[in-house]
């Protein structure tokens, strides 16, 4: 792997430009709406009150209702950079919920959403896909989309694990 000191140069070259910093404060601007918007919308969802930005890697923030949180479980609304698309993700609130609910959906062989392959190196325990090459011409039909696919994600995560759960540890 090159050293990145080989890269700055075309780092400086495109932020000469100014268009990378136009077009990513407009997409954090819109971001930072979204999440205000499914907030003002959905009261009763918990949602971050900060937005994890990342590397231009990928963008997010959780939004989810008190039934995944009881399980110790959260959503989020991604935007990757890269594949220039966005996602819901069903996360853990740490490594030892994510493996446990991870096995839960590889083992009843759920295939609504994709399941990671592996929890190595992952954020997430299923995705869905929302939105791919969003039209960002039109906020508020973006909005709309993301919002129903993000509700549609949660309801049918909620549903599998209603029909799911988890044995109760018994006393001896």
């Amino acid at each position: 792997m090159e050293s990145f000191v080989n890269y700055l140069p075309e780092y400086k070259n495109q932020l000469e430009k100014g268009a990378i910093q136009k077009a990513y404060k407009g997409l954090l601007e819109y971001i930072l709406g979204l999440r205000t918007h499914l907030q003002n919308r959905h009261p009763d969802y918990f949602v971050s009150g900060s937005i994890y930005y990342g590397y231009l890697d990928m963008t997010y923030f959780s939004f989810f209702p008190e039934s995944l949180k009881e399980r110790g479980l959260k959503t989020g609304v991604v935007f990757l950079h890269e594949a220039f698309r966005f996602e819901a993700w069903l996360f853990g609130y740490n490594k030892q919920i994510q493996n446990k609910y991870w096995k839960l959906f590889k083992d009843s062989g759920w295939d609504k959403y994709r399941l990671v392959p592996t929890l190595k190196g992952q954020d997430s325990i299923i995705e869905s896909i929302l939105v791919v090459d969003p039209d960002f011409s039109d906020l508020e039909a973006l909005t709309e989309q993301i919002e129903a696919g993000t509700l549609k994600f949660i309801a049918d995560v909620e549903s599998f694990l209603s029909s799911h759960p988890f044995p109760q540890p018994t006393g001896s």
